[in-house]
């Protein structure tokens, strides 16, 4: 080294000394892990959009006069109650004052009788125009009977 103004100057490195075991490193570690994971959390949680009252109260809409299923039971014994049940809606649906589409969902083998039951109910001389549509369910699919304004139709 250069003697500068007569003085030696030495450079000391300074090692420092690992007062830490492996385990301490672990435990640190673990902790650390720990926060991060929670401000992580956090911060997701504080990212997700609030729901108010009004968005989880309000039901889906529907322009449905009426609508029900049908019991399997009650089809295949060809119950009284529930052809009583079917002229009833044939009847709800001829008294609509705006033209009505009555939608029978069911296998192809019961939509004649269905069909038969409802218009039963249906007055000869109904002042609305009525139609009646089918739709031929899956196997897992209910029976139902909807009755909506023609142009609610799907």
């Amino acid at each position: 080294m250069p003697n500068v103004c007569g003085l030696h100057i030495k450079f000391a490195v300074i090692v420092p000394t690992n007062r830490y075991s492996v385990n301490d490193f672990w435990e640190r570690f673990v902790k650390q892990l720990a926060i991060c994971m929670v401000l992580a959390v956090m911060a997701g949680c504080a990212q997700m959009p609030a729901n108010t009252a009004s968005q989880a109260d309000k039901p889906p809409v529907s322009n449905d006069v009426i609508s029900f299923s049908i019991p399997p039971d009650a089809l295949g014994a060809r119950d009284p109650q529930l052809s009583a049940v079917l002229a009833k809606a044939g009847a709800l649906a001829a008294s609509q004052k705006q033209p009505t589409t009555i939608l029978v969902t069911a296998l192809g083998q019961d939509l004649p009788y269905l069909n038969q039951a409802i218009w039963r109910g249906v007055p000869s001389q109904h002042p609305a125009k009525l139609s009646l549509e089918n739709l031929t369910a899956g196997a897992n699919q209910p029976y139902s009977v909807s009755i909506r304004p023609t142009a609610a139709t799907p």
